[in-house]
């Protein structure tokens, strides 16, 4: 018998009639959470929603969840990732032939190919998938599984093949023989069937076994006895079908699932000094020649632009960041940084901040809900909340924009070119005109017309504190102390 083709071949395209069933009942307790275990996030997504990702890339007609243990987490988790999936209840966790019978019975499946994976494996590919369910449809097999060869396999189902290499049947670690322990090839869970055997065999798996659960495995068996196809298609990256069932599990996958991206980045064109202390998210976009140096880490949907220096120890959430920009050892979420700005060191973006092209957020600066104007300076130990600052503007250090009166926030508008001195305060609401300036320690509390300079405080008083020369030291402190304790 010829040698089964492993998956990752290219083939043409599958038939339209693709139903995935996707297995997120589990309870996971091994995690010990609150939270259920396919919720659970790696690289910027719950582990379902890698998964979704994957069965998303296949385009199927249908797309089957089944749900059960947290399912009020669950259920609307996958709805709001993909609106159209059916979601099938187990209720009982009886096994996975009995989660699969639930789901096709939702589905109305009876033909076309049915995949079925599982909720908690982050690193499947839809590539994978696609060549898998298309080596399955080229086989015309009844059933297939996705299997792969590795070194430890305890814990996994043995796929048992005959001497010529058929398989004849997928044997749970609890029910195998020393003889099939032995066995190097594992069935990752993972199979495609043909839609009319499926719904023909649900019914015939049986829960005769250790654990008293009905076994998707089974229907390979009950394949082969009624004389039909069965093929099982070794995966060369194994680590795509493995699961996490405790937070080990969790972050060694996390680490393998950063890895790939950070390496997959690093071929697209962007520079990372060091891959084991950057951290990239599975939605974040890089342009060519972005430099990554050590520390960084870039979540959410945030993207970058070309030329862009990220770094070190700086993380961004969700943020823009403009070509040829400067981001060192800062922290922002929610904020956009303008072409060739700068921002940092020590700096804090909060959600809302807009840095025009070529302006400055400098060290120990704090922004929220502030747009901040092309060319505009904001260059050291600031706090610019609820704000704007027009072009080319400059605030000086120390100033503080006071938006709060205790119930409501205010807002502070700083008009073109303005010059404001080091250590001011504007008590919101107020406008500082453009070109205008303030005097240094300022309260500004009105508003300044364009052009004009604002100061605050009494007039200085120089006070000679001195002592005249000829004067006696030692009566001069007995006398302050006599002052004192009077």
């Amino acid at each position: 018998m010829a040698e089964a083709p492993v998956v990752g071949a290219t083939l043409d395209l599958m038939a339209s009639d693709l139903t995935v069933i996707v297995l997120a009942a589990g309870g996971g307790t091994r995690m010990k959470s609150k939270t259920a275990k396919v919720l659970h996030e790696i690289g910027g997504r719950s582990m379902v929603g890698h998964v979704l990702a994957a069965v998303g890339a296949l385009e199927p007609s249908q797309v089957v969840a089944v749900v059960g243990h947290q399912r009020e987490q669950v259920g609307p988790h996958i709805q709001a990732l993909m609106p159209d999936a059916i979601l099938a209840v187990q209720d009982d966790q009886q096994g996975t032939g009995h989660a699969v019978r639930i789901a096709v019975e939702a589905a109305g499946t009876s033909s076309g190919t049915v995949l079925v994976v599982y909720g908690d494996t982050p690193l499947l590919s839809g590539d994978s998938l696609r060549d898998f369910a298309q080596e399955h449809e080229a086989a015309q097999s009844a059933v297939s599984v996705l299997s792969g060869v590795v070194d430890e396999p305890f814990g996994y189902g043995r796929v048992v093949r005959n001497d010529e290499g058929d398989v004849e049947s997928i044997v749970e670690e609890r029910d195998a023989t020393p003889q099939q322990r032995d066995i190097r090839e594992i069935g990752s869970g993972i199979f495609a069937f043909d839609a009319e055997f499926l719904v023909d065999v649900l019914p015939r798996i049986g829960n005769d076994n250790a654990k008293g659960e009905y076994y998707l495995t089974d229907a390979v068996g009950l394949a082969r006895e009624t004389g039909l196809t069965v093929t099982a298609f070794p995966i060369d990256d194994v680590a795509q079908t493995q699961g996490a069932n405790d937070r080990v599990q969790l972050a060694i996958l996390g680490r393998e699932l950063n890895q790939r991206i950070v390496e997959r980045w690093m071929r697209d064109g962007v520079t990372v000094m060091d891959p084991a202390t950057t951290w990239i998210e599975a939605d974040v976009q890089l342009a060519t020649d972005v430099i990554l140096l050590p520390g960084t880490h870039l979540l959410g949907a945030t993207v970058v632009g070309e030329d862009a220096v990220i770094g070190p120890d700086t993380s961004l959430k969700d943020c823009e960041v403009g070509a040829g920009a400067r981001v060192v050892r800062a922290h922002g979420e929610l904020a956009v940084v303008g072409d060739g700005a700068k921002v940092g060191p020590y700096a804090s973006l909060r959600p809302g901040t807009e840095l025009g092209s070529g302006g400055k957020v400098g060290t120990f600066v704090e922004t929220k809900n502030a747009q901040i104007g092309a060319g505009a300076k904001v260059p050291h130990l600031s706090y610019v909340g609820d704000a704007d600052i027009g072009e080319g503007s400059n605030i000086g250090a120390g100033t503080i924009f006071a938006n709060y009166d205790g119930t409501h926030k205010h807002h502070t508008s700083v008009g073109k070119g303005a010059k404001t001195g080091a250590n001011n305060t504007f008590v919101a609401p107020v406008t500082i005109g453009d070109g205008a300036m303030t005097g240094g320690g300022a309260v500004v509390r009105r508003d300044v017309p364009p052009g004009n300079l604002a100061v605050s405080g009494g007039p200085q008083r120089n006070l000679d504190r001195r002592m005249p020369r000829d004067q006696d030291q030692t009566s001069v402190g007995d006398a302050t102390t006599d002052e004192g304790e009077s």
